[in-house]
């Protein structure tokens, strides 16, 4: 065989090799893969646009694309797949892949290399990819360079194990794929077919090579504890049917409960970062002997404040209901962690509670009234139908059409949703693991790209300019899709928060004296910029119902005006 024939048969033996990985993750059920250009993964992509089963994504930008199959996988609950060359387009994934690992979505991603050989010796485009991404991943598998010697049986096993573990635990797994040169060749894989028949079994069925059945049950629930007692349950980030479980075991216990806004659903407790602020409001519900919480992520400042006090100071059991094993417990309080899927877990107790042995049922019923008097006071004074604020906006979500979904951003805007909005039923999505500002809208792109909805998202200024070039993303977008920008000249989020004021504007704000016009003419966008609250209703919601494409609708507000009406409105609320 000549040194030529063993150049060309390494490029078929590269594709062979990544066919084999692609066909196996997509019967561990991925479907969705997000690919950047680049060289070095040309066996990959090559491969993944074969595939039938598979349905690509293209982004320049890896650190967006990274947050783009954050999104899919975030909406579609399923595994999606990441192709990056080698370098820095590997690093670049990282901010997505922390994200992943603290909120638990499934990124599979795949990375091509540089051979060994080519590693730490000078070569261009070549870092050391191996456990380049430490403790953020689930799992890493370091493949060898393909070759002949290496059985596919090996390939696939390795595989399986990978996406075993990726099942029990969730978040990213890491593939770091060497590809020897060269790259590219016309030959065809039957050159290799021996090679090939090795798995034919394999290739002939639709089944993965190695199977993983796990079990588990539902674990007996002592219901008479929770029945007995005066409690009340917290919900954070789930998903909306979950979050509609835990409110029907609360109606069914007679207990208040306090739901986030990333769940999607309100109650008759809503508004609580408010009306705890008044130590005259909580002093009924102090006598709290139970507390629940349901997922993870909890937004309110005020909530968890008020749990850490319930637990150390006045002796409250704390129960913790998450499927993922990892610890969410940052104030160190005594804790049973119930480590269960939520539904069924929330459905076996719902079924066991009988209502008549609910001895402590409605116990804080008139905190609710408080709750009514917050909303009222705030839709009197904040949400005039001929002004514009961003408090204004987030009483009026519940004003947008059903069957929307809402993406949160992250700073100040998700925290005053927090305050004033009792979200109800809406599918509410957010990055609220390591609540980064960067590739916000990578992410909601891969939301919007997995459920086909019409979508409304709401993101800070400085927020958008973090992740302007992703609107490429949703240039070419049909489903209705609405980009609220909260413009208020750099990071409002400050005047909350007890930063020096000599250094305030400068180095924390950072004004950037900037609109987003033209950046909506730059990605081929439509662009609107609403004076009143009645313009803004109009302008969205007609978009959502009756339009098509992406609209960019840019809200300006004076850079103090939200953290003025709040200190106002807090003090409105004490007078209660």
């Amino acid at each position: 065989m000549s040194d030529l024939t063993q150049t060309i048969n390494q490029a078929v033996l590269n594709r062979i090799w990544c066919q084999v990985l692609l066909e196996e993750l997509t019967r561990h059920g991925v479907t969705d893969l997000c690919v950047a250009p680049g060289s070095r993964s040309t066996p990959l992509i090559l491969e993944a646009d074969e595939n039938p089963k598979l349905n690509l994504h293209t982004h320049f930008d890896e650190r967006g694309l990274g947050f783009l199959a954050l999104g899919l996988a975030k909406a579609s609950g399923k595994p999606v797949a990441i192709v990056v060359t080698s370098g820095t387009a590997v690093t670049n994934l990282l901010p997505a892949i922390a994200e992943a690992k603290l909120t638990g979505e499934k990124l599979v991603v795949l990375t091509a290399d540089r051979p060994i050989e080519l590693v730490g010796c000078g070569a261009n485009q070549a870092i050391n990819q191996s456990g380049i991404f430490s403790s953020h991943v689930t799992s890493a598998l370091e493949l060898p360079s393909p070759s002949l010697n290496t059985p596919l049986k090996w390939l696939l096993t390795s595989i399986d194990q990978v996406m075993f573990e990726q099942q029990q635990q969730g978040r990213a797994v890491h593939i770091n794929c060497p590809f020897p040169e060269p790259l590219y060749s016309n030959e065809n894989k039957s050159i290799y077919q021996g090679y090939i028949d090795e798995v034919s079994t394999w290739l002939a069925n639709k089944d993965t090579y190695t199977c993983q059945r796990s079990y588990s049950a539902v674990p007996h629930i002592n219901v008479a504890e929770f029945a007995s007692k005066k409690g009340a349950i917290i919900v954070g980030s789930v998903s909306l049917s979950e979050a509609k479980k835990a409110k029907q075991l609360a109606d069914k216990l007679g207990w208040p409960i306090f739901i986030d806004p990333q769940a999607g659903v309100t109650s008759d407790w809503a508004h609580y970062d408010i009306w705890l602020q008044n130590s005259a409001n909580t002093a009924l519900l102090n006598q709290c002997e139970l507390i629940l919480q349901v997922g993870s992520r909890v937004v309110s400042k005020r909530l968890n404040q008020w749990l850490v006090e319930q637990v150390e100071q006045r002796g409250a059991l704390y129960h913790f209901l998450d499927p993922k094993r990892e610890r969410n417990n940052q104030a160190h309080l005594m804790q049973t962690h119930h480590v269960a899927a939520i539904e069924p877990w929330l459905t076996q107790v719902v079924s066991a509670i009988q209502p008549l042995t609910c001895s402590a049922a409605g116990w804080a019923k008139e905190l609710s009234h408080i709750s009514q008097q917050v909303a009222s006071l705030a839709q009197l004074h904040l949400a005039a139908p001929a002004c514009l604020s961003e408090i204004g906006l987030a009483l009026n979500l519940n004003q947008l059409p059903l069957n929307t979904d809402i993406f949160l951003g992250n700073s100040l805007f998700v925290r005053l949703v927090d305050m004033f909005s009792g979200v109800a039923d809406y599918s509410v999505y957010s990055n609220r693991g390591a609540s980064g500002i960067d590739g916000l809208i990578a992410t909601a792109t891969g939301v919007i790209r997995a459920n086909q909805s019409p979508t409304v998202v709401f993101i800070g200024d400085t927020s958008l300019l973090y992740d302007i070039n992703s609107l490429a993303l949703l240039s070419h977008q049909s489903t209705p899709v609405v980009v609220v920008v909260t413009n208020n000249d750099g990071g409002a989020i400050f005047d909350l928060l007890p930063v020096p004021q000599q250094q305030k504007q400068s180095l924390y704000q950072m004004p950037h004296g900037f609109d987003f016009e033209h950046a909506a003419k730059q990605f081929k966008l439509a662009y609107s910029k609403p004076e009143t609250l009645a313009a803004y209703t109009e302008t969205v919601n007609s978009h959502l119902l009756g339009g098509q494409g992406t609209l960019l609708v840019e809200v300006q507000t004076p850079p103090e005006q939200a953290s003025s009406q709040l200190k106002e409105f807090i003090q409105q609320v004490y007078a209660l």
